[in-house]
């Protein structure tokens, strides 16, 4: 059927049309200034950190396999795969993920956690060794005030356990990075006597935690300006990580502060599973990093990896979590789907992702879903029965309808589909 000249004139300009033509974006331009934001290195936690969620089952090892080899996908770093001074299925799960990332030539390079303890630095040593592969060994040590009132510790105590442990890695001749637990609530003067110490007898990386949560983007901008000004001062090529936790709803953010003050790598854990309210949300923050254009990964893949880490932790997954959640772009409202259909008929893939959403679907692996409700108008209905190959007679759509405008909910697909048998039985072909 032959188009009128006006529809075919303003179908041609749509082909021609880019997401710049469509959409002002306030992020971008004003008078505030833009984010600081770079690439920087991505450290994973969610086989070691996230499974201290109370609530959080440990994965078989098969899925923990899996796990890597999507981080690797998405363009993650680095993997802490465990803590094998934890015992002997630690020892075992640390040892077949790190011949996993041998024999598969993963990308993504593998690190473990450790007390300042030989006791666990010790298993890492001997799993690397065995292996062939260099294991980054993260070895921890509580550093606030509140912690050496509890634990009974002091400074002197500290400084020894610190310098042992990183003369133990470096020994060994592998990446020691010096791990400050609650280091956002911790003396400057404390602070900088451990990193001098852990300087001079060689540490690589610098991890300060926000372990429980504690801090603001301001005190992130202030500890990480502190850090660098002291690496600074002794003259080294010492890096800094960051690691957050989200008891204020600040985990995301608070990355991003870091990465603006100067961090070179960022930890997280997919859907943010940790202690208490968990950790940054990795996945959230790759996704955010690539809307910025600060990186360019593929991550069509992160739905899945998403999905894995909720079936195996046996974590749900919230109905209204960014992008991954199940109604991220998922709408039964009228006017929105029919907005969205409209999107899709123009043959525009990152149309119908933009016209209402602030996420293209599409780069995170999922797609828009239109769905039928009591909010939902003919249209929902029409592309629901498309979209599945069904019948679209006006006898069938009004059935559906009102069905759907009886209820108080969306319906769901078999409801859906229980209707069109229904109406198919009582209009044989």
């Amino acid at each position: 059927m032959s188009r009128d000249p006006e529809t075919a004139a303003v179908d041609a300009k749509a082909d021609r049309l880019s997401e710049a033509d469509v959409i002002y974006d306030w992020n971008l331009r004003g008078d505030s200034p833009s984010p600081r934001l770079r690439a920087v290195g991505f450290h994973d936690e969610t086989l070691r950190d996230g499974l201290q969620c109370p609530s959080v089952t440990d994965p078989p090892i098969e899925a923990k396999k899996q796990i890597l080899r999507l981080l690797d996908r998405a363009g993650v770093h680095t993997a802490d795969i465990g803590l094998p001074g934890a015992g002997p299925r630690a020892v075992g799960d640390v040892t077949v993920l790190t011949e996993l990332i041998r024999d598969e030539k993963l990308n993504i390079r593998p690190t473990a956690a450790a007390r300042t303890h030989p006791a666990d630095i010790r298993p890492i040593i001997d799993i690397s060794e065995r292996t062939g592969v260099p294991i980054e060994v993260m070895a921890f040590l509580g550093a606030s005030p509140i912690r050496l009132y509890a634990e009974g510790w002091d400074e002197d105590l500290l400084e020894k356990r610190t310098r042992t442990a990183i003369r133990m890695i470096k020994s060994a001749g592998l990446t020691a990075n010096f791990v400050t637990e609650d280091t956002t609530r911790s003396q400057p003067t404390t602070l900088r006597r451990l990193f001098t110490a852990a300087i001079e007898e060689g540490a690589d990386i610098f991890t300060v935690c926000d372990t429980v949560g504690h801090a603001s983007p301001t005190g992130v901008f202030n500890l990480i300006h502190f850090t660098r000004d002291i690496i600074r001062s002794m003259g080294t090529t010492t890096t800094i990580d960051w690691h957050g936790h989200d008891d204020r709803g600040f985990g995301l953010v608070n990355a991003l502060a870091a990465i603006e003050a100067g961090v070179d790598r960022v930890h997280g854990c997919i859907l943010g599973v940790g202690e208490r309210v968990g950790n940054t949300p990795l996945d959230l923050l790759l996704m955010n990093l690539k809307l910025y254009g600060v990186i360019d990964n593929n991550l069509d893949s992160l739905a899945e990896l998403v999905d894995l880490v909720s079936e195996h932790c046996e974590v749900p997954i919230p109905v209204s979590y960014p992008v991954f959640g199940a109604d991220a772009f998922r709408t039964g409202t009228g006017v929105h789907a029919a907005a969205v259909i409209k999107a899709m008929r123009k043959g525009h893939d990152w149309l119908a992702d933009a016209v209402y959403s602030g996420v293209p679907a599409r780069w995170f692996g999922r797609r828009q879903e239109i769905e039928i409700g009591h909010m939902a108008g003919d249209s929902n209905i029409l592309f629901w029965l498309e979209s599945r190959g069904l019948p679209t007679e006006t006898s069938l759509v009004q059935s559906i309808r009102e069905v759907a405008k009886s209820g108080n909910r969306l319906l769901a697909n078999e409801e859906v589909l229980g209707i069109v048998q229904r109406w198919r039985a009582d209009h044989p072909a």
